[in-house]
């Protein structure tokens, strides 16, 4: 058994958080590289925002604020990104 304070979460829904944010991460980094299909970076950068808001949570629930800190980072990097690129939204 873990620590008293660790969450369990099922293992196939570990793997599809892992795909999502694989793909999410592709969506971040490829429509601005090929210049094609740019409205999709800043609906990859709020779909990664979901699931941070989600390990935030779930690391608070678990082993506290501190390891939620680079989840809480990566979030703001991730609506930083999507703020930013709003414009590519539009298609232009």
């Amino acid at each position: 058994m873990g620590p008293p304070n660790q969450v369990h979460l099922p293992g196939l829904f570990l793997k599809f958080i892992g795909v999502c944010e694989v793909l999410g991460a592709l969506g971040l980094i490829l429509p601005g590289l090929l210049r094609i299909r740019r409205s999709l970076t800043p609906l990859a950068a709020i779909g990664l925002l979901i699931i941070m808001i989600g390990a935030v949570v779930v690391s608070i629930m678990g082993p506290g604020v501190g390891s939620a800190l680079p989840a809480l980072v990566i979030g703001l990097l991730c609506a930083f990104v999507a703020y930013g690129r709003r414009s590519w939204f539009s298609g232009s």
